[in-house]
């Protein structure tokens, strides 16, 4: 009997990190330029309804279930009835624009001290014309928000999340723009200002001594971290100078040696940690871009990187294809083999494939992997039958958009060309197109498309021409030009 079905279909699962987005932002301010940055909101961030509130009133008589961030600046916030907010608005959040010179260099205690309507904010930002302007961290500050909100209550998500530890928000305001042009909409960005409320959130405790090696991954959301950013410097009980950070390094790597860390400090002191993670000297002016390369080579980002236990990196692979040719080179019986086979014994351990499955949208095989602790030729054979079996579906995994089934990069132009741009709006919005490209063994294209927001014509005009680009590349590449 001859089978007309056809070959089976799989269902593409994006891995969605904020189900819940972030649909109002309303500023509480007198001062012209945060109004003004209303137009980059409405510009960056579409499906956001923006609005300019008046008074307190206004802002007291809000009421929504719709997710909402109040966007105050230092005299908006200080006559705001937060608790009437928050009790008519269940999703908001409560962010300072802070114009104070205090409250941008200082750490929460001394600013809620001086200036007690500090303590109402969720979130606390510098502004200024010249270091901070506002339209150009708004996104970030509002995307925050989103993420903040998130983490607290809806998402589900695994390694999803970029941890910040600094008590300055002058360094939030700086670093967040750069860091989300890095990560886009594969993972959220917490931030915590003492180091109380970071091993809170990591090890759901507040103090190093009740943190238990039996159960420490089940009661704070340290499984979740894939980076972990912090000075050296944070503030710790009433000890506002204290070295706190260098010990909260030191545990972190201690029950999460799979987490990547960078030490953002220029202190001496930062040196001393070396070994524990990637020294980021805070205002060089090429510390940036050398974290760019840094959390795309070592947080599941970017390519699936080897190195060797003195740092250095050995092979990479781009795709699925490219790790299973590390796992075929890792069974050979010879030196390099050898050598491979623990690395990847190593990587197992550490979760490393997981994070990187989940930074790919392959969120099924990397729950499957996670911790993969078998050793020698009977980890490659597992892995090996794992990655194959996700090839096999690669052509078979269709991505629905609209009323359209696209299965190749074709199809997908056809169908942007298509269909109105309301429609392709969400799947950029929510990097849904990166992932099913990501899957198909397109990342080149993925990592392009994953800044892209926007609407009307011009958005679909962009993906359109980004496509057919990436159309002529891989031909070219195909046949070997």
């Amino acid at each position: 009997m001859i089978d007309r079905a056809g070959p089976r279909e799989y269902e593409f699962v994006p891995r969605i990190i904020n189900p819940v987005k972030m649909r109002r932002a309303l500023f509480l301010t007198g001062e012209a330029e945060l109004r003004q940055s209303k137009r980059v909101l409405e510009e960056n961030m579409p499906w956001l309804r923006v609005e300019i509130l008046s008074d307190p009133q206004s802002a007291a008589q809000t009421a929504s279930e719709e997710a909402a961030v109040f966007l105050c600046d230092d005299a908006g916030l200080a006559v705001l009835d937060s608790d009437t907010i928050r009790r008519r608005n269940p999703d908001a959040v409560l962010v300072l624009l802070s114009y104070q010179p205090l409250i941008q260099r200082s750490p929460p205690q001394v600013a809620r001290e001086r200036y007690p309507y500090v303590a109402k904010a969720d979130l606390v930002f510098a502004v200024n014309q010249s270091d901070f302007p506002p339209q150009t961290i708004i996104p970030s500050v509002v995307r925050a928000a989103e993420d903040l909100l998130n983490i607290r209550k809806y998402s589900r998500a695994r390694r999803f999340i970029f941890h910040i530890v600094d008590d300055e928000p002058r360094w939030f305001s700086q670093f967040l723009p750069v860091l989300y042009g890095i990560i886009g909409q594969r993972a959220d960005i917490m931030i915590t200002r003492t180091y109380e409320e970071t091993l809170h959130f990591i090890f759901g405790v507040d103090d190093e001594s009740r943190i238990s090696p039996h159960d420490f991954q089940s009661r704070g959301k340290g499984d979740d971290v894939v980076c972990l950013i912090a000075d050296i410097f944070l503030p710790r009980g009433s000890d506002l100078q204290s070295s706190s950070g260098r010990d909260l390094i030191h545990v972190i790597n201690r029950f999460y040696p799979r987490i990547p860390i960078v030490i953002a400090s220029k202190a001496p002191e930062a040196r001393e940690l070396k070994d524990l993670g990637f020294i980021l000297p805070k205002g060089d002016p090429d510390s940036l871009d050398r974290l760019r390369d840094h959390i795309l080579n070592r947080t599941g980002l970017g390519d699936f990187l080897i190195y060797d236990n003195a740092g250095r990196e050995l092979r990479r692979a781009r795709t699925i294809h490219g790790i299973c040719q590390l796992l075929l080179d890792a069974e050979q019986d010879t030196g390099q083999g050898r050598e491979l086979r623990e690395i990847l014994e190593r990587y197992g351990d550490n979760d490393r494939f997981s994070t990187w499955l989940y930074m790919h949208s392959y969120p099924e095989l990397g729950n499957r992997l996670r911790p993969e602790r078998s050793r020698g030729r009977r980890l490659l054979a597992l892995l090996k039958r794992n990655f194959r079996g996700e090839i096999a579906r690669m052509g078979r995994t269709p991505l629905v958009l609209g009323d359209k089934k696209i299965l190749t990069l074709d199809h997908l132009r056809a169908a942007i060309l298509d269909l109105d741009p309301e429609t392709i709006q969400p799947y950029a919005d929510n990097d849904m197109l990166s992932g099913w490209l990501d899957r198909q063994g397109y990342p080149e294209l993925a990592e392009e498309l994953r800044p892209i927001h926007g609407s009307g014509v011009g958005l679909s005009r962009t993906l359109t021409q980004a496509i057919e680009k990436w159309i002529r590349l891989y031909k070219e590449r195909d046949r070997g030009l």
